[in-house]
Protein backbone atom coordinates (compact mmCIF):
# COMPACT_ATOMS: atom_id res chain seq x y z
CA UNK A 1 0.00 0.00 0.00
CA UNK A 2 1.48 3.40 -0.96
CA UNK A 3 1.49 6.45 1.30
CA UNK A 4 -1.32 8.32 -0.48
CA UNK A 5 -3.61 5.32 -0.35
CA UNK A 6 -2.85 4.79 3.35
CA UNK A 7 -3.56 8.46 4.22
CA UNK A 8 -6.85 8.26 2.38
CA UNK A 9 -7.90 5.00 4.03
CA UNK A 10 -10.63 4.68 6.65
CA UNK A 11 -8.12 3.24 9.12
CA UNK A 12 -6.00 6.39 8.95
CA UNK A 13 -8.97 8.79 9.14
CA UNK A 14 -10.75 7.08 12.02
CA UNK A 15 -7.87 5.61 14.03
CA UNK A 16 -4.46 7.11 13.25
CA UNK A 17 -5.57 10.72 12.77
CA UNK A 18 -7.59 10.94 16.01
CA UNK A 19 -4.70 9.30 17.86
CA UNK A 20 -2.25 11.91 16.53
CA UNK A 21 -4.63 14.70 17.55
CA UNK A 22 -4.97 13.13 21.00
CA UNK A 23 -1.17 13.02 21.44
CA UNK A 24 -0.72 16.57 20.14
CA UNK A 25 -3.27 17.86 22.63
CA UNK A 26 -1.57 16.05 25.48
CA UNK A 27 1.73 17.71 24.58
CA UNK A 28 0.44 21.24 24.12
CA UNK A 29 -1.92 21.26 27.13
CA UNK A 30 0.77 19.75 29.37
CA UNK A 31 3.15 22.48 28.24
CA UNK A 32 0.43 25.09 28.83
CA UNK A 33 -0.16 23.88 32.37
CA UNK A 34 3.57 24.01 33.13
CA UNK A 35 3.84 27.44 31.47
CA UNK A 36 1.10 28.90 33.68
CA UNK A 37 2.88 27.55 36.75
CA UNK A 38 6.18 29.10 35.63
CA UNK A 39 4.50 32.46 34.97
CA UNK A 40 3.03 32.47 38.48
CA UNK A 41 6.57 31.99 39.82
CA UNK A 42 8.01 34.82 37.74
CA UNK A 43 10.03 32.57 35.39
CA UNK A 44 9.06 34.57 32.32
CA UNK A 45 11.81 33.60 29.89
CA UNK A 46 11.43 29.84 29.97
CA UNK A 47 7.63 30.28 30.18
CA UNK A 48 7.78 32.29 26.93
CA UNK A 49 9.84 29.60 25.23
CA UNK A 50 7.41 26.90 26.33
CA UNK A 51 4.52 29.08 25.11
CA UNK A 52 6.08 29.26 21.65
CA UNK A 53 6.31 25.47 21.35
CA UNK A 54 2.84 25.07 22.85
CA UNK A 55 1.08 27.31 20.33
CA UNK A 56 2.86 25.70 17.35
CA UNK A 57 1.58 22.27 18.42
CA UNK A 58 -1.90 23.70 18.98
CA UNK A 59 -1.95 25.27 15.51
CA UNK A 60 -1.03 21.94 13.93
CA UNK A 61 -3.77 20.15 15.85
CA UNK A 62 -6.47 22.72 15.08
CA UNK A 63 -5.46 22.71 11.40
CA UNK A 64 -6.11 18.97 11.20
CA UNK A 65 -9.45 19.41 12.98
CA UNK A 66 -10.55 22.10 10.51
CA UNK A 67 -9.65 19.80 7.60
CA UNK A 68 -11.74 16.99 9.07
CA UNK A 69 -14.89 18.69 10.34
CA UNK A 70 -17.00 15.67 9.46
CA UNK A 71 -14.87 13.33 11.61
CA UNK A 72 -16.56 13.11 15.02
CA UNK A 73 -13.78 10.89 16.40
CA UNK A 74 -11.33 13.76 15.92
CA UNK A 75 -13.49 15.94 18.18
CA UNK A 76 -13.52 13.27 20.87
CA UNK A 77 -9.75 12.83 20.57
CA UNK A 78 -9.26 16.61 20.82
CA UNK A 79 -11.29 16.84 24.03
CA UNK A 80 -9.79 13.71 25.54
CA UNK A 81 -6.28 14.99 24.80
CA UNK A 82 -7.09 18.27 26.52
CA UNK A 83 -8.27 16.48 29.66
CA UNK A 84 -5.32 14.09 29.73
CA UNK A 85 -2.88 16.93 29.02
CA UNK A 86 -4.20 18.90 31.99
CA UNK A 87 -3.75 15.90 34.29
CA UNK A 88 -0.26 15.06 33.00
CA UNK A 89 0.83 18.71 33.12
CA UNK A 90 -0.16 18.98 36.78
CA UNK A 91 1.72 15.78 37.59
CA UNK A 92 4.85 17.04 35.82
CA UNK A 93 4.65 20.40 37.59
CA UNK A 94 4.29 18.61 40.91
CA UNK A 95 7.35 16.47 40.21
CA UNK A 96 9.44 19.44 39.09
CA UNK A 97 8.57 21.32 42.33
CA UNK A 98 9.95 24.60 41.01
CA UNK A 99 10.11 27.84 42.96
CA UNK A 100 9.76 28.82 46.60
CA UNK A 101 6.97 28.38 49.10
CA UNK A 102 6.08 29.39 52.64
CA UNK A 103 4.90 26.95 55.28
CA UNK A 104 2.81 28.33 58.16
CA UNK A 105 2.73 26.04 61.17
CA UNK A 106 0.30 26.60 64.03
CA UNK A 107 0.64 24.39 67.10
CA UNK A 108 -0.49 24.47 70.72
CA UNK A 109 2.34 22.13 71.67
CA UNK A 110 5.74 23.63 72.43
CA UNK A 111 7.54 23.96 69.09
CA UNK A 112 11.11 24.23 70.42
CA UNK A 113 12.17 20.77 69.24
CA UNK A 114 10.65 21.28 65.81
CA UNK A 115 12.23 24.73 65.48
CA UNK A 116 15.66 23.47 66.54
CA UNK A 117 15.42 20.50 64.19
CA UNK A 118 14.51 22.64 61.18
CA UNK A 119 17.24 25.15 61.95
CA UNK A 120 19.75 22.33 62.30
CA UNK A 121 18.69 21.20 58.83
CA UNK A 122 19.50 24.67 57.51
CA UNK A 123 16.00 26.14 57.26
CA UNK A 124 15.24 29.66 58.40
CA UNK A 125 12.43 29.56 60.96
CA UNK A 126 10.56 32.58 62.32
CA UNK A 127 8.63 31.82 65.52
CA UNK A 128 6.00 34.00 67.16
CA UNK A 129 3.43 33.55 69.92
CA UNK A 130 -0.20 34.15 69.04
CA UNK A 131 -3.73 33.70 70.34
CA UNK A 132 -5.92 31.04 68.73
CA UNK A 133 -9.54 30.01 69.16
CA UNK A 134 -8.54 27.62 71.96
CA UNK A 135 -5.82 29.66 73.63
CA UNK A 136 -2.17 30.46 73.07
CA UNK A 137 -0.41 28.93 70.08
CA UNK A 138 3.01 29.02 68.48
CA UNK A 139 3.19 30.11 64.85
CA UNK A 140 6.21 29.19 62.73
CA UNK A 141 7.01 30.60 59.32
CA UNK A 142 9.43 28.67 57.10
CA UNK A 143 10.45 29.74 53.59
CA UNK A 144 11.49 26.68 51.58
CA UNK A 145 12.34 25.47 48.13
CA UNK A 146 9.30 23.51 47.00
CA UNK A 147 11.29 20.31 46.59
CA UNK A 148 12.11 20.49 50.32
CA UNK A 149 8.45 20.29 51.35
CA UNK A 150 8.59 16.58 52.14
CA UNK A 151 11.53 17.11 54.50
CA UNK A 152 9.70 19.82 56.44
CA UNK A 153 6.33 18.06 56.50
CA UNK A 154 7.99 14.89 57.79
CA UNK A 155 9.59 16.91 60.60
CA UNK A 156 6.22 18.43 61.50
CA UNK A 157 4.54 15.01 61.65
CA UNK A 158 7.40 13.73 63.80
CA UNK A 159 7.71 16.52 66.39
CA UNK A 160 4.24 18.14 66.30
CA UNK A 161 1.88 15.63 64.66
CA UNK A 162 -1.25 17.58 65.65
CA UNK A 163 0.02 20.87 64.24
CA UNK A 164 -2.00 22.74 61.63
CA UNK A 165 0.08 23.84 58.67
CA UNK A 166 -0.44 25.38 55.24
CA UNK A 167 1.70 25.69 52.13
CA UNK A 168 1.60 28.67 49.78
CA UNK A 169 3.66 29.34 46.65
CA UNK A 170 5.75 32.51 46.55
CA UNK A 171 6.52 34.51 43.44
CA UNK A 172 9.52 36.38 44.85
CA UNK A 173 11.98 35.85 47.69
CA UNK A 174 14.67 38.50 48.02
CA UNK A 175 16.54 36.92 50.92
CA UNK A 176 16.30 33.82 53.02
CA UNK A 177 18.04 30.96 54.75
CA UNK A 178 17.97 27.65 52.91
CA UNK A 179 19.73 24.32 53.37
CA UNK A 180 23.06 24.08 51.56
CA UNK A 181 22.64 22.26 48.28
CA UNK A 182 25.08 20.78 45.82
CA UNK A 183 25.72 22.92 42.78
CA UNK A 184 23.41 22.14 39.93
CA UNK A 185 22.45 23.67 36.62
CA UNK A 186 19.27 25.66 36.39
CA UNK A 187 17.26 26.53 33.31
CA UNK A 188 16.13 29.84 34.81
CA UNK A 189 17.79 32.67 32.87
CA UNK A 190 19.69 35.61 34.32
CA UNK A 191 19.87 37.96 31.34
CA UNK A 192 18.37 36.24 28.34
CA UNK A 193 16.27 33.15 27.66
CA UNK A 194 19.16 30.98 26.56
CA UNK A 195 21.69 31.55 29.35
CA UNK A 196 22.21 28.96 32.08
CA UNK A 197 23.94 29.54 35.36
CA UNK A 198 25.11 27.51 38.27
CA UNK A 199 23.62 27.96 41.66
CA UNK A 200 23.98 26.50 45.12
CA UNK A 201 27.10 25.61 47.04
Amino acid sequence: MNIEAFIGSSFFNWIILPFLIFCARIFDVSLGTIRISLVSKGLKYIASLIGFVEVIIWLLAIRVIMQNLNNVVCYIAYGAGFAMGTFIGLQIEKKLALGNAIIRIVTQKDATELTNHLRAKGFGVTSIEAEGAEGKVNVLYVIIKRHDFHTVSTAIETFNPKAFYTLEDLKLVSRGIFPNQKARYSFMPVVGPFRFWRKGK
